[in-house]
């Protein structure tokens, strides 16, 4: 049944989620900004109206909204072809709208045809790569954006060399040591963690980060070798007062509007960022402990009206996203409060503390997406599937390895492809039986037919010998098309003049195909 579960029903559980899922969005935000060529704050305009005005309409318990690395490369370049960057907003003012169009249009209801094995594969294509990708970034290398999520990076390095690159050269031995840690202590506390009391409440990402903060001042004054340079922390724009943090926004610019380039770049943008969402919304379903349905439709509509918002204000666009869902799922959420509260951190903290933000290792924040992708990820996940069969674990295996080596949107239509190449041979497999007693011929169909099954029931018919008494068993379909009712009609005629004597089981009266034929009475509707 579609979620309703009221914004502030389970405020307690909501409240800690919110503060893990903003530790989490605020180096992405600024690393997706920075890798799309757009001013550091449009990332974080992006991440808070992401929570707070996505959160707000969406129906959504668990999905968290903000810039996504997916649409890197689209936003990249459009802000490079664009006249100026108020006509990129333009154009993501114009997404938004194209969006809610999108959602009045029903459209929504096209993720339910993406296959469960795919959606899983997905799942633990981001696992893996949050722990790929993050592992230097616990290490002190920062050559790679946050957040990104390709094989392929700018600096000529793909996922796997980077790492082996950085283990030869690049160890920042004071981040080793504030990752490993991390990482320990966030494994040991979702085992450890008081069940009830004051402590329940505590998100173990804030305690990562808290220690990271001390910890690196402390090994700047007892221990410089140790020390963490700032290019290896959060880099938060830092306003001098009131007048400066307002000018850190951006207005569209409406005289683009006949643009060319602002349209096209609308379309794919709504294009894109709505197929995102509505995957990662059904994802992130799939591991909602209750099992709430979100309306998609709605969530098309949420979506639209963040990107509208988002434009208005200088920011990226924004979709759903699954780290900060899984995240925020991780941490113990319950309704889309988790969702609305990061938002209002992120601003609070962009406002207020720019420069505590500032002091936060970047290794602590990896430690915490890496704790996030291995539940995404866990060896289990595979064994699951495997025991599913290889039409399940085919596609899912093809999913992640597609996603690894190219992108998000790339490794899932590839894993489209090969789920539905399955669903294809499996309708290729015989799909009518056909046994021969004496005078006696049963010809049952084990499932609906359509067209591709043509030939096989013209040879099996083909095989029935004059004089038989012929039982043609449809009870077991729900649907025979036009082509074989034809087949089955004309096999009926000519069985007149060969002696064949036809019974067909199976109510067809109702279908919308036409019905197969009685001359005679001799066929029976049983």
């Amino acid at each position: 049944m579609p979620s309703s579960t009221p914004l502030l029903s389970s405020w307690r559980q909501d409240l800690p989620s919110s503060i893990v899922v903003a530790l989490v969005a605020l180096p992405l935000c600024l690393g997706i900004a920075l890798a799309s060529g757009a001013p550091l704050f449009s990332g974080l305009i992006a991440g808070i109206v992401g929570g707070i005005v996505v959160g707000l309409l969406s129906r959504s318990p668990l999905s968290v909204s903000g810039p996504a690395a997916g649409l890197t490369v689209i936003v990249l370049a459009a802000i490079t072809s664009m006249p100026s960057y108020g006509a990129f907003l333009l154009a993501v003012v114009l997404a938004g709208v194209l969006q809610m169009a999108f959602a009045s249009a029903r459209s929504g209801i096209l993720s339910e045809f993406v296959p469960s094995s795919v959606i899983t594969g997905m799942l633990a294509a981001i696992g893996l790569i949050l722990i790929l990708k993050q592992i230097p970034h616990a290490i002190g290398y920062d050559g790679d954006y946050e957040g990104s999520f390709a094989f392929l990076q700018p600096d000529g390095r793909n996922t796997f060399s980077t790492i082996w690159h950085v283990l030869q050269e690049q160890i920042v031995p004071g981040a080793v040591v504030i990752a490993v840690a991390s990482v320990a202590f966030l494994f040991w506390w979702d085992k450890a963690k008081p069940k009830d009391g004051p402590l329940k409440l505590l998100p173990g990402p804030l305690v990562v980060v808290l220690f990271a903060v001390v910890a690196n001042a402390l090994f700047g004054e007892v221990a410089p070798s140790l020390h963490i340079a700032p290019s290896h922390l959060v880099q938060v724009p830092v306003p001098d007062d009131l007048a400066g943090f307002v000018g850190l926004f951006s207005l569209p610019d409406f005289g683009a509007i006949a643009e060319p380039i602002v349209w096209t770049t609308a379309l794919t943008l709504a294009l894109v960022a709505s197929l995102e969402s509505l995957l990662a919304v059904k994802a992130i379903d799939e591991l909602d402990p209750e099992r709430r349905v979100t309306d998609k439709n709605r969530e098309l509509l949420a979506q639209g009206g963040g990107n509208v918002v988002s434009g208005m204000l200088g920011g990226l666009p924004v979709t759903s996203v699954i780290v900060r869902s899984s995240a925020n799922v991780d941490a113990g959420a319950n309704s889309r409060f988790s969702t609305v509260l990061h938002g209002f951190w992120l601003l609070l903290s962009v406002l207020l503390i720019p420069t505590v933000l500032n002091l936060i290792p970047l290794a602590a924040l990896a430690a915490v997406l890496i704790a996030t992708g291995y539940k995404l990820t866990k060896p289990a996940l595979f064994v699951e599937r495997y025991a599913q069969g290889w039409s399940q674990f085919v596609p899912f295996v093809a999913t992640i390895l597609a996603i690894l080596v190219t992108d998000l949107l790339t490794g899932i239509v590839i894993g489209l492809g090969i789920g539905f190449a399955f669903v294809i041979a499996r309708n290729f497999r015989p799909a009518i039986s056909f046994v021969h007693d004496g005078k006696d011929v049963l010809v049952r169909a084990r499932r609906n037919l359509y067209f591709i099954h043509k030939v096989e029931l013209q040879n099996a018919l083909a095989r029935v010998p004059d004089g038989s008494d012929v039982l043609i068993d449809l009870s077991s379909t729900e649907y025979v098309d036009l082509d074989n009712i034809e087949i089955i009609n004309d096999f009926i005629r000519g069985g007149e003049y060969r002696g064949i004597h036809v019974v067909v089981r199976g109510d067809l009266a109702n279908r919308t195909a036409p019905r197969i034929e009685a001359p005679r009475k001799e066929v029976v509707f049983a």
